[in-house]
């Protein structure tokens, strides 16, 4: 499932646009946050399709090297230990994952170079020598070399270039769509486990609607929000503040205000770390400071009210 970080940052990207655009449809922009985060939830799966994609490529050079007309005693007789690891195995077969997959249409089927790239890469790894060569036959050796090779899809160029050409949606989305397949492989225990889980786009129906409520809280309440900021920053012109630096608090007063299960401190932190990411440091350090401000102005007016266990009374 994506994280409520990620669906923070999409609700900020989708926001931004809008108002950006001068968009008059809030339905239609709405629609965009939703589609975007389905394309996070495609590059998680996708991610599996290209691990499997790298075996089958390592299948076929075996079985290329085996017809040459000399064939060598290595070229009849390779190490198969990669394209039979038990791990990638499973993920051929996995039912679920099988059907998300026909009904995404997902495939790599047009970027067989990047394949090849990935695999060539991973021939020059210092964890596949060491895997190829290990005598632990298991899977936890194979489920650890699977993550292993997550990590190195991840910090591939040809992976970042690959995605941007494909995908507008995929340019910050990369780390979280590994992390997310990281999760469900370390879910995986063998044989005996009920399987890999293929993790659905949304954790529970809660954390739909915390999207569509933070979106639209923001719209509604745009222009009060950026009064709130503008009463806080006296010594600013607010023209020249970022528009994305006054979007990141629009957004954290909106979540702080209107979720009453949100500890104010979670909310805060989140967001902090969302500046520290599309924000300077300045800036971050300048929304920290401001943020905290109204804060305790909204608490000091009782517009902070938290509903639910360990909530009613938070300082």
């Amino acid at each position: 499932m994506v994280s409520r970080r990620l669906l923070r940052i999409k609700v900020l990207q989708t926001a931004y646009a809008h108002f950006k655009s001068d968009a008059d449809s809030v339905e239609k922009s709405e629609k965009e946050l939703f589609y975007s985060i389905g394309k996070t939830w495609e590059l998680y799966l996708s991610l599996f399709v290209l691990i499997i994609d790298m075996a089958r490529y390592a299948r076929q050079r075996i079985d290329l090297y085996r017809t040459k007309l000399s064939p060598t005693y290595e070229d009849i007789h390779p190490n198969t230990r990669f394209v039979d690891n038990l791990l990638i195995r499973h993920l051929e077969v996995h039912e679920m994952l099988n059907s998300h997959i026909r009904k995404k249409k997902i495939s790599w089927v047009n970027n067989p170079e990047l394949i090849k790239d990935l695999y060539r890469q991973m021939l020059d790894s210092e964890f596949y020598a060491s895997y190829m060569e290990e005598q632990d036959f298991s899977w936890q050796s194979d489920k650890k070399f699977v993550l292993q090779l997550l990590e190195l899809i991840l910090f591939s160029p040809s992976v970042e270039q690959v995605l941007e050409e494909r995908s507008i949606y995929w340019n910050d989305d990369l780390e979280f769509a590994v992390r997310m397949a990281e999760k469900s492989i370390k879910k995986y225990s063998g044989a005996d486990s009920p399987g890999i889980p293929v993790y659905p786009l949304f954790k529970d129906d809660e954390d739909k609607q915390f999207v569509r409520k933070l979106f639209m809280n923001l719209i509604l309440h745009h222009k009060e929000y950026e009064k709130l900021i503008d009463q806080h920053t006296r010594n600013w012109d607010i023209e020249r503040i970022a528009f994305m630096d006054i979007l990141i608090m629009e957004l954290a007063i909106a979540e702080i205000i209107e979720n009453e299960s949100i500890p104010t401190r979670v909310s805060f932190n989140e967001y902090i770390e969302i500046a520290k990411y599309y924000s300077t440091d300045k800036s971050s350090n300048f929304i920290n400071g401001i943020l905290d401000k109204i804060i305790q102005q909204l608490r000091e007016e009782n517009r902070i009210v938290k509903k639910g266990r360990g909530l009613i009374g938070e300082s």
